[in-house]
């Protein structure tokens, strides 16, 4: 059997239980109440429960409109019940808007729809911290919903508000893209996911178009099913390589880990952002693996139990700071399946006015600094390998967060080095990048400091993790109510 013959009927839920409480309403009421079973996080009518999540700090309600056809996808084709999830950081013009594009969607049962404002998810949040009983209350808060745009926060809130909605997978999507259409109508990447997600290896085997993995790793679950993109780069920097390539590359190499070859770091930089460019979809295809970090996007990603055993590091203003567990999952040896339901990356016009432009490159030097961190967490990991899992196949998180905090000892020099080249780059371009490079200048310190504080905070957040979902589950839907 083909993936795309494969339908509901023919997909049990996953064979790992996640004990999850109840879940009920916000706007289309699901089953007020989920049991564990033997599937999984299992609503109360015996039905796989999911979450499809869409944050946003931008105005998207043509994102909204199509996540909710995926959304009324799953249901119908997979016989799950969804939580369509929107966490909106907009302001109150825009979020009126979103709000008019969620009312417009079909009403169907199987599916609810939660549209939550950062009032609302700052409530949430609330009781889960104090359910956790953490002793730095205000901390965690800080790091799950800070003031400054923080692309693993927004999506550690999606994580917590899954577990206490009760659902067994967590799908996500990003506010700027489109799906491809092929034949009668779109290729929403869903379709793979729920095939793949939770069930074990050696039976995911059997629905997919390849299989390229180690029998001692088809007894694990699978935990992640992705894909990439196509369009636009997945970074907003394609200016730069038109009006300077030698500084293109400066700056791309920059995320290069100490050492790489010039021959490695040219090839870097010429697969950097580019997703799955060029690739046409022809017919659907998917891959049993270790799911390469480079071939996956986390606008087109989803997870299953690793989530709510890890979070995103919640570092601010820092591109790329929600691409953690593309590493992890690999890296401990847990099996994923890569597909080609590649989404279409659209840049939105907010990003090329003056106003975003220097918030959205001092994102990108704070994701060059960060590398310093995390290509030697990455490195760790991977030596670890499955010694990172415990015997049921679930993550340590203690082994990852010792992990994480031994990389706040590491020398800076490495990062000054890229702060230096950043700016010269910079300099070279001219216009309001030579502005850029005059504020970068400027807040050199600052930068150096907070790229070694958000791993800290992150291992932080790590040895929190646990207790906040298990909150999270035990508060339910009700604090989404209020």
């Amino acid at each position: 059997m083909s993936p795309t013959e494969l339908t509901g009927s023919d997909v049990p839920p996953p064979t790992e239980s996640t004990s999850s409480p109840a879940a009920a309403r916000i706007r289309r009421p699901l089953s007020a109440t989920t049991t564990a079973g033997g599937g999984g996080a299992v609503a109360a009518s015996g039905v796989r429960r999911i979450c499809l999540t869409l944050p946003t700090h931008r105005e998207c309600v043509a994102t909204i409109a199509a996540l909710g056809a995926e959304a009324a996808y799953a249901v119908n084709r997979f016989h799950v019940e969804v939580v369509y999830l929107i966490l909106d950081s907009t302001d109150a013009a825009t979020f009126a808007r979103h709000a008019a594009a969620v009312g417009a969607l079909p009403a169907m049962a199987g599916l609810t729809v939660l549209h939550l404002d950062e009032k609302m998810q700052h409530g949430f949040l609330s009781e889960v911290i104090a359910r956790s009983e953490h002793p730095q209350p205000e901390l965690l808060m800080d790091l799950m919903l800070p003031k400054a745009v923080s692309y693993g926060a927004c999506t550690n809130r999606a994580f917590l508000t899954a577990a206490a909605m009760g659902c067994d997978s967590v799908h996500r999507r990003d506010s700027d893209i489109e799906f491809q259409t092929h034949g009668d109508g779109p290729l929403f990447p869903v379709h793979h996911e729920l095939i793949a997600l939770g069930r074990p290896a050696a039976e995911v085997a059997a629905h997919v178009s390849e299989v390229d993995l180690d029998p001692a790793d088809q007894d694990k679950p699978v935990v992640t099913a992705g894909a990439s993109y196509i369009g636009e780069m997945s970074v907003d920097i394609e200016e730069i390589k038109q009006l300077n390539p030698q500084a293109y590359h400066d700056i791309v190499s920059l995320w290069a880990a100490e050492g790489t070859s010039d021959e490695d770091k040219r090839e870097l930089v010429a697969e950097s952002f580019t997703g799955s460019a060029g690739e046409s979809f022809v017919q659907d295809h998917s891959v049993l693996c270790l799911v390469d970090p480079m071939r996956v996007d986390m606008g087109n990603i989803s997870y299953h139990r690793v989530h709510e055993e890890i979070p995103l590091p919640p570092m601010a203003e820092t591109i790329g700071s929600d691409y953690f567990l593309i590493h992890l999952v690999p890296d401990s040896r847990l099996p994923g399946v890569l597909h080609n339901r590649h989404v279409i990356n659209r840049h939105t016009p907010e990003r090329k006015t003056d106003a975003a432009f220097h918030p959205y490159h001092l994102r990108l030097a704070k994701f060059f600094l960060s590398m310093l961190y995390f290509h030697v967490i990455y490195r760790r990991m991977q030596e670890e390998g499955p010694r990172l899992l415990d015997p049921g196949h679930r993550i340590r998180s203690e082994r990852i967060a010792a992990i994480v905090r031994e990389s706040t000892h590491l020398d800076q020099a490495p990062n000054t080095r890229r702060l230096d080249q950043l700016e010269r780059s910079y300099r070279t371009l001219g216009g309001r990048y030579a502005v850029f490079a005059e504020r970068l200048r400027a807040c050199r310190d600052q930068l150096l400091a907070e790229a070694e504080q958000d791993m800290a905070d992150f291992a932080l957040l790590i040895d929190a993790w646990a207790p906040l979902v298990a909150a999270a589950k035990a508060a339910g839907p009700t604090p989404l109510q209020r």
